[in-house]
């Protein structure tokens, strides 16, 4: 359900918007890691945002909420801030031929934050203990990686694309009843096998998401709309690396697979709009 990009976006907009607090939006920040970082990639986006130039020493997270709250100021009441979740082909909400653009891409999401005249875009990256510092039973602790930010200035700023909530969430009705029906046939066609059951690690990966909050002005059917698109996204995950190399070629298994690849836009789609429904409910009161 969630990225730290989701979670900057949501939370730094309800504290701008007056109806959150800035630890409401350090907690957000902190189910992710408790260590984050801000740099300015240029100098016109220190200019804009006060972060240091050119001295490149890291900024805090207290210092990254300084950040959103100096740029998106002179944009006036409602939302100032956008979220973009690209993938190569389908780089809605970034400016084109920009490092920031190729940086969000290789993230896959990103935050534009101002007015068009004067925005910033903000990529995240995580830091992870070096490969010596790693013990081979390594698991993924929050604690023990970092969250840096990198802040680019925007020459302009796209236009935010609406996504209708209603459309968004009649598409996702059909993607969850095909991503059912193909993880149905998936579990069909690895029975017998060394595979664990694909629904119970379905309910692992939806249980990760749950440590992330929502505000809670969010509209109910946002909030319906990022349950829906997360299951279906456990279902993709699950489904893309639960195949053994064996069954690859059974038909079944493959027109299973190639039912969910589509899903993947249909997901992206619905998380846009259930924020963006989050973003403008916070300035309605």
């Amino acid at each position: 359900m969630w990225s730290p990009s989701v979670s900057l976006s949501v939370w730094a907009n309800s504290w701008l918007a007056g109806v959150a607090a800035p630890d409401d939006v350090l907690d957000a920040l902190s189910a992710w890691t408790p260590r984050h970082s801000v740099t300015a990639y240029d100098s016109v986006a220190a200019d804009r945002t006060g972060l240091p130039w050119p001295d490149l020493d890291d900024a805090g997270a207290v210092s990254l909420l300084q950040t959103m709250r100096t740029v998106a100021r002179p944009a006036g009441p409602g939302p100032a801030i956008t979220l973009a979740l690209p993938i190569p082909g389908d780089v809605r909400g970034l400016p084109p031929g920009t490092q920031f653009g190729r940086d969000a891409i290789a993230a896959g999401e990103a935050i534009v934050v101002g007015p068009p005249d004067a925005a910033v875009g903000l990529v995240p990256d995580f830091e992870y203990p070096d490969s010596g510092e790693i013990a081979d039973d390594y698991e993924f602790e929050p604690e023990l990686c970092a969250l840096s930010w990198t802040v680019y200035s925007l020459d302009t700023a796209p236009a935010p694309e609406h996504i209708d909530l209603g459309e968004a969430e009649y598409a996702l009705r059909d993607a969850v009843r095909s991503a059912a029906d193909a993880l149905g046939t998936l579990r069909a066609g690895t029975s017998g096998s060394e595979v664990a059951d694909p629904r119970r690690l379905v309910e692992q990966v939806l249980d990760s998401t749950r440590a992330h909050r929502i505000p809670d002005h969010a509209p109910s059917r946002a909030v319906r709309v990022l349950e829906n698109a997360a299951h279906v996204d456990a279902i993709i995950t699950v489904s893309s690396g639960l195949i053994p190399s064996g069954l690859q070629s059974s038909s079944e298994v493959q027109i299973a697979s190639d039912a969910l690849r589509p899903l993947t836009s249909v997901v992206r789609s619905a998380r846009l709009a259930a924020v963006e429904a989050i973003l403008h409910s916070a300035w309605r009161g």
